[in-house]
């Protein structure tokens, strides 16, 4: 699947996080490349960027960003922008895969795992980037 290109400007886009990735010396990079498509495909809405030195994806706010520090399988911080909003009730998606672990009402750590694991989890990482993206 292609990438899409978002933006020129420094930090968003897929040119920079091409750039991004292409320096990074991490154990899930491999995952990393491939979760991009994965995500990427879920709608035409979502695009890339980094924020916070990691990979990132958005729509109108910024949702899921790369948690860089687990190295034993792919992690993402799934949330509703950097501060946490008050204003919003509390977010139920259905995970039967049982891949998140909810932080708050409105932020979750989402695991994928690496390997044979990640191919597996893929469509249940569709399944949740859908649902999540609709509170955004």
């Amino acid at each position: 699947m292609k990438v899409r290109e978002t933006s020129a400007a420094a930090g968003t886009g897929s040119g920079a996080v091409d750039a991004f990735i292409a320096g990074l010396k991490h154990p899930r990079k491999a995952e990393i490349e491939a979760v991009r498509a994965v995500i990427l495909s879920v709608s035409p809405a979502i695009s890339e960027e980094i924020k916070w030195n990691s990979p990132g994806f958005r729509t109108t706010e910024s949702f899921a960003t790369v948690n860089l520090r687990a190295t034993d399988g792919l992690q993402f911080v799934f949330h509703l922008g950097a501060k946490v909003r008050q204003d919003l009730p509390e977010i139920k998606i259905a995970d039967p895969a049982g891949l998140m672990k909810w932080l708050a009402k409105d932020r979750a750590l989402v695991t994928v795992g690496a390997g044979p694991e990640f191919a597996a989890n893929q469509a249940a990482l569709r399944k949740i980037v859908r649902a999540w993206i609709k509170h955004v």
